[in-house]
């Protein structure tokens, strides 16, 4: 009866907000809730599972999402972004021009939330469509793959960092694996799979072309790639050196505490305040508005993680958890794809790759308790999943038919199908680097 409950809950989720166009944060308050009562948690202990739930998710979680949307906002406002774009583009030239935006799309995805890389990175793409005559699709998805590998597989963005916390993953490891798996995805699924679409037909607006600032205007390319990139180097850093260097006495746990994400991401805040702030002439006061126009950017994003976390509770307070924990072991699956095809199922009827990862967690979660998987690859393998096939009822899907000024048939034969092969490419990865680790 429990099993069916859940069940139930999940299906009113996706009613909530597929068809009602309920805001996530309030149906997975509203879905909560409901799951609780009929789950037979008594009347004064369901709000106390919604506030355990929300506050245990983020925790720690909203200083690395907050502090990660603001870099990422910074690379952005400061031209940083444009500088390395402009460097990708001279390296490779113009016959290899897809793997130039392919590129420029992995690094700066990195720091920026895959919406706020979109819409900056989508008038550059129009720049070069309109520049050397070549169709827009077949330019613009190498790029946009990198963007979405780098929302669905990489922390700090925030599922796979909610993710980390919910396993109880290491992120350092999470982000190292995470790069084995994303750069043959991104490749597979961007400029390999994007010479299929050559024949597209595809009219993006003019008025998209990029405004660039003025080149002396922008940020040095040392600096612009260096800043952009400081977390990604601190956590590989402090994640590898004990593994070389087996450190001992009073050093290790100041090693761990700068291995901490947040410590390193308040660091590379530090140091990009100077870089691309201070020292490109802005004053701490523009910083500092920059910084708090970041937070109001990923608000929502928090609530819904934070949602997630209270349903999640109220599995857990229940006790159904064990009892799904229980079934699922009886499936001849390995966890990993489990994982897997759990976010998938969701992602495919949800639309959201956020709420589809954190929801199948919460399902997911009590089976790693009785099982031997990494932690790290379950993150890898719920996130890759979580990309699956995203259609009519995904934003991202619109944008990209809308900017692009594609047919919804069109649309479906690019964008989803990319998103398709992500999912599948990752969850390879995932299962061969289970063989290694």
């Amino acid at each position: 009866m429990n099993l069916f409950i859940v069940l139930l809950g999940i299906l009113l989720l996706v009613a909530l907000i597929s068809w009602g166009k309920v805001n996530a944060f309030l149906a997975f308050l509203v879905v909560s809730l409901v799951t609780g009562l009929l789950l037979g948690i008594p009347f004064s202990g369901i709000t106390h599972c919604v506030y355990k739930g929300i506050g245990d998710t983020l925790g720690q979680l909203a200083i690395v999402i907050v502090l990660g949307a603001m870099l990422g906002k910074l690379v952005a406002e400061s031209g940083a972004a444009q500088r390395i774009a402009t460097v990708m583009m001279n390296i490779f030239g113009e016959k290899y021009i897809q793997w130039a935006l392919m590129a420029t799309g992995f690094i700066i995805g990195i720091p920026l939330f895959y919406n706020v890389g979109f819409v900056l990175m989508v008038p550059l793409i129009f720049s070069v469509v309109y520049k050397y005559k070549l169709p827009a699709v077949y330019i613009g998805l190498p790029m946009l793959a990198s963007l979405s590998v780098t929302h669905g597989f990489l922390p700090p963005h925030p599922a796979p960092a909610a993710l980390v916390g919910q396993f109880h993953a290491n992120m350092g490891k999470t982000l190292l694996y995470g790069l084995c798996i994303a750069i043959p995805a991104v490749i597979i699924a961007g400029p390999l799979f994007s010479r299929t679409l050559k024949g597209i037909k595809s009219a993006p607006l003019e008025g998209l072309v990029a405004a660039n600032k003025p080149e002396e205007q922008l940020p040095g390319a040392a600096n612009s790639l260096l800043t952009s990139l400081l977390p990604v180097i601190l956590l590989m850093l402090t994640t590898l050196l004990p593994l070389i260097l087996p450190v001992q006495g009073a050093w290790k746990p100041f090693l761990d505490f700068l291995g901490d994400p947040s410590i390193i991401l308040l660091l590379a805040i530090a140091v990009a305040t100077y870089t691309l702030g201070i020292g490109t002439g802005k004053t701490i006061r523009e910083i500092m508005h920059i910084y708090e126009d970041a937070v109001k950017d990923i608000a929502m994003i928090l609530l819904i993680i934070g949602g997630a976390g209270a349903l999640k509770e109220v599995f857990l307070e229940s006790g159904v958890s064990k009892e799904i924990a229980a079934a699922l072991q009886q499936w001849p699956v390995h966890p990993l794809i489990l994982g897997w095809l759990i976010a998938a199922i969701i992602r495919v009827c949800l639309g959201s790759a956020t709420v589809a990862g954190l929801t199948a967690a919460g399902i997911i979660l009590p089976l790693m308790q009785h099982s031997h998987v990494d932690p790290n690859l379950m993150v890898l393998s719920v996130g890759a999943g979580s990309l699956m096939f995203s259609h009519v009822n995904d934003g991202g899907f619109w944008l990209f038919k809308e900017y692009f000024n594609l047919s919804i048939k069109d649309t479906l034969r690019s964008w989803s199908v990319m998103e398709t092969l992500v999912a599948f490419v990752g969850l390879g990865g995932v299962l061969l680097l289970n063989l290694f680790v």
